[in-house]
């Protein structure tokens, strides 16, 4: 069996790492020529929450050859059409497309090479890229967990997936995958929004007691929008968001205010990718974050201007008219 990562960044070469300490093989597949280097030079360095150096193989697109059974994807989802259609010409008859992105990914990949060859995945830990081929592990060694689905009655290699993952940590393969999708978009969507609009990492997000405000608005208003659209939200990590932080009343509400902070601790030091992305000065993927939430919202008649409002934010950070800044807090007086 043949398996890749597909993007392989700050993510994506943490994972290959573990497999291939684990004695997995994969191949790490980015475009980013200088950090390919570094990986065929001196390996994959992990620091951060844990320390280790694990001699990988990488190379560039243009060196891929033959077919894969598995290929698991990391790029951003903005790039979908082009990238999922490169791939398919990698991928084996039998083979799947393991979509690890933000979002709600998989039916767009789906409508390019068929629902069977694709399985869904969230992952719950983060990390950053600090240099060509050295990525920092921001998430506590713990809290390496996935969550694995498919959207469809037929698919392929979900063991063989699963097998590989839990290399590096648990995986749970979850009969609701749809559900397991909005709790991480539901994450996302508060956590990485804030960190990009303010421009730091999500304990930060949630110490600051007016951007804490704000982060537990767009968790509310995502898990609102889902009981509006019938969709179940599933726990993450043992975690029952909705349980932890839905409120009907200002008690209930306080009590949300005060968790926070706890139940972000784990990965307090993460800092969003998108924010990772406006510092490299690349767009983001916020359409698929808080802009899916948004554009759903829009679909069932259900108002989400929190997350249009951070939506709005980030496109006007990309296009240099505001920087990511505690200073944006003001832009959510009203």
């Amino acid at each position: 069996m043949r398996a890749a990562i597909y993007g392989a960044g700050s993510l994506g070469t943490i994972l290959g790492a573990y497999i291939t300490k684990k004695g997995g093989k994969i191949d790490l597949i980015n475009r980013n020529v200088k950090h390919v280097e570094a990986l065929q030079k001196n390996g994959a360095k992990v620091t951060g929450t844990v320390n280790f150096t694990q001699t990988v193989t990488a190379y560039t697109p243009d060196k891929m050859s033959g077919q894969y059974d598995i290929i698991f994807l990391l790029t951003k989802q903005q790039h979908n059409t082009e990238v999922v259609t490169f791939l398919k010409d990698y991928l084996a008859p039998d083979g799947v497309i393991v979509t690890l992105q933000n979002g709600l990914p998989e039916q767009g990949i789906a409508d390019i090479v068929g629902e069977e060859r694709v399985l869904g995945c969230t992952v719950a830990w983060g990390a950053t890229l600090l240099e060509p081929g050295v990525n920092e592990l921001t998430s506590s060694p713990d809290s390496l967990t996935f969550s694995l689905g498919t959207i469809g009655p037929k698919y392929h290699h979900l063991e063989d997936a699963k097998a590989l993952l839990e290399m590096m940590g648990p995986v749970t393969v979850e009969s609701n995958f749809v559900g397991t999708r909005w709790s991480k978009l539901l994450i996302n969507s508060a956590f990485s929004g804030m960190s990009t609009v303010l421009g730091c990492t999500f304990g930060e997000a949630a110490a600051n007691r007016t951007s804490r405000k704000i982060v537990l608005a767009l968790i509310k208003e995502c898990i609102d929008v889902c009981a509006k659209g019938g969709i179940k939200i599933e726990p993450v990590q043992g975690k029952d968001a909705v349980k932890l932080l839905d409120y009907h009343g200002p008690i209930k509400k306080q009590l949300s205010l005060l968790i926070l902070p706890i139940a972000i601790k784990k990965h307090a030091k993460l800092k969003a990718s998108m924010l990772q992305d406006i510092e490299k000065g690349k767009l983001t993927e916020v359409d698929a974050i808080n802009g899916a939430i948004a554009a759903y919202g829009r679909k069932i008649g259900f108002p989400t201007p929190m997350n249009e409002k951070v939506t709005a934010i980030i496109h006007r950070i990309e296009q240099g008219e505001l920087k990511p800044s505690f200073d944006n807090l003001k832009r959510f007086a009203s």
